[in-house]
């Protein structure tokens, strides 16, 4: 590292005493290259053994990566912490402004420890932290209103980033998200009710500060190599026209689109939610995340009458991609593209993660057809495939529950599985809900293996459509081809560079961008370093009592045929068994 590199330096925040210190770490950044390899090192440091998630003990940290304010679409902030889903490993990653406003802001991560007293949210500006009252925000129908709220009472506008909890997060909704910047979410494993057990509303962030290089002349150079790769590539073309939402027709045609619960895997409707659809109907902006050319972010523009007012109208700017059209549209059966946009903005309001609440209202939805449950469990409301109001009055439920069975529902669809029955169609993975790609093996082994059981963790759905039409994989094979995927991916991960950019970003790449931040790897060193930073991930989860023999394949993805035809159980389990004797010896 550079002298003067403010990567180095690590800010806590205690919540419960007020306080704040900032300490020089240049071990975690030297060693962990920064972002998820600093957060997993600061995860076990600072997350007591065995501890409740929802705890004062329960540590989050932030960490971004030296690509961070330097490079195009370096515009991740990595989040770890405890996951009260799961109670195991929790990482989420965000764009926005997040990642740069930490790092102008003077560091490379940020602690938060113990519970406020009260509701707070903590302002950091540059060396300055505050711990704002936050009782008045506290309980607002909208997360966008905290924001705003805040947003008009801290300076640092443009550079700032304020990273909110909405109503689900207060009431500890174990899938609740952290909002930040209104359209970029950390979606995943329950940040938001982590947040809310600390009594903490928000976190607002701002600084003026830069990063050294080691050469300009170089550093333009590759920084234009790498600009020129994004804009002249045609798949961040098509991010750019359609979104994410591109994916939903093609992997729709590949008969791999989960649909009611994934009773099927085409929906019939699939182009009236489509990326296509929607473009040329509701398309109201386009936004990207700090240093990124793409503006893959897409805000549809939805006109609505006001209640009881037919002349006087509203609009609404609602942020749609793939996993939401996948979770609240074709796996609910939802074909309305309004529809889906008014769920998917209640979701939003509450501070939901979508996916989670999907798969959560397709199992009830099942569950209900099946007689599993009653309108007795439900409270009178029916839920039926596509019906969105519904839907709808389920969700505020979740968030407030009246009963036993919206509490069940709040804790995931394992846990709700669990108590009514009906688990072989609860579709959860290491009690993470389920992405929306049903390709074969190897997406739903990536789910099962990943160290946070995400699709983002080795894209073996990716893998899987490399293959249709050719000769299948041995269930070893496939397995450490997902673990090697796996560990490079902690290096992107550690710089934090945005997935979507992984093919710019060979190791040629990455070695050569370390270089002008002052440190020098060569490519072996970046795949030993990838290895070791997944293997401490997995060290904490068998820590915190993760078992290979306790994860569960759901029966419904051996049901329903995928792309590369039925996944065999016994294909699975052998490679499941390959994955623990391989993953076991390294840690």
């Amino acid at each position: 590292m550079l002298e003067g590199d403010s990567l180095r330096r690590v800010l806590y925040l205690d919540l419960t005493r007020k306080e704040s210190r900032a300490e020089d770490r240049p071990d975690l950044f030297r060693q962990c290259i920064g972002g998820a390899g600093a957060a997993i090192r600061l995860l076990h440091e600072e997350c007591p053994k065995g501890c409740d998630p929802l705890s004062p003990e329960n540590p989050i940290v932030l960490a971004v990566g030296p690509a961070t304010g330097l490079f195009p679409l370096a515009s991740k902030t990595v989040a770890m912490f405890k996951s009260p889903l799961t109670g195991n490993l929790g990482e989420s990653h965000c764009g926005g402004r997040s990642a740069v406003a930490i790092r102008m802001a003077g560091y490379g991560a940020i602690v938060i420890r113990g519970a406020a007293d009260r509701p707070t949210y903590v302002a950091i500006h540059g060396n300055q932290a505050h711990f704002r009252d936050a009782s008045t925000l506290w309980g607002m129908g909208s997360a966008f209103t905290a924001a705003r709220v805040i947003r008009e009472n801290e300076p640092g506008a443009g550079l700032r980033t304020i990273l909110r909890i909405g109503r689900a997060g207060e009431r500890g909704v174990s899938y609740a998200c952290v909002t930040t910047e209104t359209y970029r979410h950390f979606g995943r494993l329950g940040l938001g009710a982590v947040f809310g057990a600390k009594n903490l509303k928000a976190v607002t962030v701002s600084g003026r500060g830069s990063v050294p290089i080691t050469d300009k002349k170089v550093y333009r150079s590759l920084y234009d190599e790498i600009f020129r790769a994004a804009v002249d590539s045609s798949a961040m073309k098509k991010y750019h026209e359609l979104g994410t939402p591109q994916n939903v027709m093609p992997i729709n045609r590949l008969e791999a689109l989960p649909t009611r619960n994934l009773n099927q895997a085409c929906f019939e409707s699939a182009e009236s939610i489509s990326g296509e659809t929607l473009a040329e109907k509701y398309l109201g902006r386009r936004i990207a995340c700090a240093h990124c050319p793409v503006a893959c972010i897409h805000i549809a523009s939805l006109r609505e009458p006001y209640e009881n007012e037919p002349y006087f109208y509203k609009r609404s700017m609602i942020s749609y991609d793939y996993e939401l059209l996948y979770a609240l549209g074709s796996m609910l059966g939802v074909a309305d593209p309004e529809a889906v946009l008014k769920l998917l903005d209640s979701v939003e309001k509450l501070a939901l993660d979508a996916m989670s609440t999907g798969v959560v209202l397709a199992w009830a939805t099942e569950s209900m057809e099946k007689g599993v449950i009653s309108e007795k469990e439900t409270r009178g409301l029916h839920f039926r495939w596509g019906d969105c109001t519904v839907y709808t009055q389920a969700v505020e439920r979740i968030v407030d529950p009246p009963n036993d069975f919206y509490r069940a529902l709040a804790r995931g669809v394992e846990y709700a599985a669990s108590v009514y029955g009906g688990a072989d169609y609860a579709l959860a993975f290491g009690g993470n809900e389920m992405p929306g790609y049903h390709t074969g093996p190897g997406a739903h082994l990536g789910f099962l293996i990943g160290a946070r059981h995400s699709h983002l963790d080795n894209a073996g759905y990716s893998l899987d459509q490399k293959i249709i039409g050719g000769d299948p994989m041995a269930p070893e094979t496939l397995v450490d081809a997902l673990l090697e995927e796996e560990a490079w991916r902690q290096i992107l991960a550690s710089l934090a560079i945005c997935f979507f950019a992984r093919g710019l970003y060979t190791p040629d790449v990455v070695s050569r961008a370390l270089g002008i931040t002052g440190t020098d790897f060569t490519e072996d060193d970046l795949r030993r370093i990838g290895g070791e930073i997944f293997r401490e991930k997995y060290r904490f989860k068998f820590r915190e009592g993760f078992s290979f023999a306790d994860l569960r394949i759901p029966g419904r993805i051996l049901e329903t045929r995928a792309p590369l035809g039925n996944i065999d159980e016994d294909y699975m389990r052998t490679a499941l068994a390959h994955a623990e004797r391989v993953i076991a010896k390294k840690t």
